[in-house]
């Protein structure tokens, strides 16, 4: 069984570093060994300060590599012979952070400011090898800071590059995947299609040279062949174009109950609600029910009439097609490869679809599409 790790937030983890410094430089100053001053007061403060600053670190680096800069330098003045503890996470930070030209001038800086102030005191009065000794280890210190500082942050920016890298691949691998699904749906699809298109054109057109009827049957192949030959065309733009192509949505449901209704069904459209902006997908999964629906109306249903209906509601989309066609309650129909691309569209959405037979007679889908969930 796998550990589940509880991740700490940065702000947290902030807090208790700045919390804990600040206590080891309040805990120092008091133990240990200051000139006698009227400033101990001041030096606490500057020693918690100092501390406490660290908190925002992460937020404002400079702002804090001058705030723990000052606060070293007044409480050496002050007379407390304290390391500048703070003073080197917060040169960790700015280096971490990139400001590695401000950090370097500010430690010059404090690295000059901080003898003084000790003398100033009275501290450190016991020989020139002291303060020179003393001087070396507060280099060595600030070095070893930065260069942490410094090294992680191009440890992260390599890493980051090497995320970069890692999705540029795969977005490469992915366009020449969906260039090779154009290619074979192009090869394999497209003659087929285009056979039936124009052989069904010519027959209607044949038949009504002579003056003959013209089968619905007929009619209905021309119009499915035209209709394939759009789709087919539309997705292969999709995919050859990074879905630069604006598909289908509801802007074109009336266009599908129009050709429904050129196939001899009587087809209506209602819109309800106010009408406003929907996401993309929520208007291509809106489409491809209607679509779909009004398909397997014209395929098995043998029904004379379908309605669509469009609910525009604050929080969801609404759609309802019904037909009066032969399906009965007490006979459930077999979910065929439509309803079930239909229910993985609808609920890929967060949605719902009820597909089944209405209790007067005829077939019934409906589909709520969420808004939040898309956006």
């Amino acid at each position: 069984m796998s550990k589940r790790r509880f991740a700490v937030p940065a702000g947290v983890r902030d807090w208790v570093v700045a919390v804990g410094v600040a206590a080891a430089l309040l805990a120092t100053g008091l133990s240990g060994q200051h000139s006698a001053t009227d400033l101990d007061l001041l030096g606490y403060v500057l020693l918690t300060a100092g501390g406490l600053a660290l908190a925002a670190g992460r937020r404002a680096p400079v702002a804090v590599l001058a705030v723990t800069g000052v606060c070293a330098v007044g409480y050496q003045a002050a007379g407390f012979d304290v390391a500048a503890v703070a003073y080197l996470f917060a040169v960790y930070a700015a280096m971490r952070a990139g400001h590695r030209v401000i950090t370097m001038a500010v430690s010059v800086a404090v690295l000059a400011a901080l003898p003084i102030a000790a003398l100033a005191s009275g501290l450190h009065d016991t020989g020139e090898a002291f303060a020179q000794a003393r001087g070396a280890l507060e280099i060595a210190w600030l070095i070893a800071a930065g260069a942490a500082g410094e090294a992680l942050r191009q440890a992260e920016q390599r890493a980051d590059e090497a995320e970069h890298t890692r999705e540029e691949t795969a977005r490469r691998r992915a366009d020449e995947e969906r260039l090779h699904i154009a290619r074979e749906l192009h090869d394999s699809l497209t003659h087929q299609i285009s056979v039936i298109k124009v052989q069904s054109e010519v027959a209607v057109h044949v038949a009504r040279k002579r003056g003959e009827q013209v089968p619905e049957a007929l009619l209905a192949i021309r119009e499915a062949g035209r209709e394939a030959s759009r789709e087919l065309r539309a997705t292969l733009e999709a995919l050859r174009d990074d879905d630069t192509t604006p598909p289908h949505g509801l802007d074109h449901v009336p266009e599908l109950v129009e050709r429904a209704g050129r196939t001899g069904l009587e087809a209506t459209l209602t819109i309800e609600g106010q009408r406003h902006d929907v996401p993309a997908a929520v208007g291509r999964t809106a489409y491809r029910v209607v679509q779909e629906s009004l398909t397997n109306i014209a395929r098995h249903a043998d029904a004379g009439t379908a309605s669509v209906r469009i609910d525009y509601r604050p929080d969801a989309l609404a759609v309802r097609i019904d037909d009066d066609g032969r399906a009965r309650p007490e006979t459930a129909p077999v979910p065929g490869i439509g309803l079930l691309g239909m229910r993985e569209r609808v609920t890929a959405l967060g949605g719902r679809l009820h597909a089944e037979p209405r209790s007067e007679g005829g077939f019934t889908v409906q589909a709520e599409l969420p808004l939040e969930r898309a956006s």
